[in-house]
């Protein structure tokens, strides 16, 4: 099973980013995902996460309405829409999938099986 994140990169303040995430080796059609952050001396936070069928998402307070979290079970891809980005969104961005979970817990990195090697969005003010 491997998970490659992809669409990070360097962006002005009030700009925006599409992260991607492609899942091989397995369908995760059934799984929640979700993406982490982690900056620079801090740790790893939960940004997003959707349920299996994407009709539910939940979202960290710091990123609420500025990022949209989506998939498409067909493609086995996950992604994360950044719009509004500001200089404390910089940091490298996680992809994880779990292989069954539960949705309660979807904020907690404990519920995810897979994680993506990670993709670096930083962004300057």
């Amino acid at each position: 099973v491997q998970l490659q994140a992809s669409g990070g990169g360097l962006v002005q303040a009030g700009g925006s980013l599409r992260l991607s995430c492609a899942a091989s080796g397995s369908s995760f059609s059934t799984s929640i995902k979700a993406w982490f952050r982690q900056a620079p001396g801090k740790e790893r936070e939960f940004v997003a996460g959707i349920s299996w069928s994407g009709a539910r998402s939940e979202y960290a307070e710091s990123v609420k309405g500025r990022f949209t979290i989506s998939r498409d079970n067909a493609k086995n891809m996950v992604y994360l829409q950044m719009n509004s980005l500001k200089a404390e969104d910089t940091a490298v961005y996680y992809c994880s999938v779990a292989r069954g979970g539960n949705y309660a817990n979807v904020q907690s990195a404990q519920t995810y099986d897979y994680w993506g090697q990670g993709t670096l969005v930083t962004v300057s003010s």
